[in-house]
This record gives C-alpha cells, structure tokens and sequence, in this order.
C-alpha cells in the first residue's frame, strides 16, 4: 500500500504543471501564443517571421549537433519547400519584471529547407529565452537538441 501511494504522488508530481506565480498569468500565455504563432507562420508563408528574432540577433544552438551559432538581427530569415512542424507543451518561465521569458518545449513534424535535404522526422526539445522588444517578444536564444528517435536538422552553419 505504501509503495502505491508513493508511486501516485511521484506520477503526480511529474506530472502536474504548476501555475504561474506573481499574476503572471496573462504574459505566459502570451508568451505562449507567440511561439505558436512563429511556427503558424512558417507554415503558412514557407518563411520564418522577419520579426520573430531581436533586432540584436539571437545566440543558437542547433538540433545538427554543431556549434554555437551567431545569428545578426538583420541575418536572411529561412525559407522552406514544405513545413510541417509544430510546438508542443510549451512551458514558459517568466523573468525581470516580465520582460525576458525561457520557454521550453518540443517541436515536431517534418519539413524541406529551400534547396536543402528534406527532414521526415524533426522531433526536438526546444528552450527559447524571449526579450520584450517594440512592444512584442522576440527570439534572443535558442537551443534544440533532438529526442532519441527524432530527427534533427542538417545544418551547421548560416552559409
């Protein structure tokens, strides 16, 4: 009997999803919403959003298992032959008077950079840090690693 009720409050710690603390509720869910809205438009423009990264550029590291990334604000955004890839389970975390939030969370799917290999299987862990800027949340980080059995992408550099 112990080990039962043990075992259903460690299930249930794992996983229960705290609310937000500090009224913080609104922000997340914004913060939430943009991450959602990234990948919509990608997928509907074949195009990463032009104004989804900080005008400062964004530090990244990507799912190809290469090195840091550098990526300037003003850098040519991605374009695709198909796209396919959502996030999941998105968890965010908000910090410094809600101005930079961490979001975690998986994107999966499939999809064919413009001109490159396509990617049947993108099944990745996803951790973003979001900065408030011009009235809106931008990618300032990134970091993917892909799960055991997904794929990540082929690239290694912006070139």
């Amino acid at each position: 009997m112990l080990k039962r009720t043990l075992l259903a409050a460690v299930v249930g710690t794992l996983l229960a999803v705290p609310a937000p603390a500090n009224g913080q509720d609104a922000t997340w869910q914004v913060v939430r919403q943009t991450i959602r809205d990234n990948y919509e438009y990608i997928r509907d423009n074949l195009t990463a959003d032009p104004n989804a990264y900080s005008n400062e550029g964004a530090i990244e590291f990507w799912s190809s298992g290469g090195l840091v990334q550098w990526v300037p604000g003003d850098a040519p955004v991605a374009q695709y032959d198909a796209y396919d890839v959502f996030p999941k389970h998105i968890w965010v975390t908000m910090l410094a008077d809600d101005q930079v939030a961490v979001a975690n969370f998986y994107a999966e799917g499939a999809f064919q950079p413009k001109d490159g290999s396509p990617v049947a299987d993108y099944l990745t862990r996803v951790t973003q840090v979001f900065v408030m800027e011009e009235g809106r949340w931008k990618v300032r980080s990134s970091h993917f690693s892909p799960l055991m059995g997904g794929s990540g992408t082929y690239q290694r550099t912006l070139d």
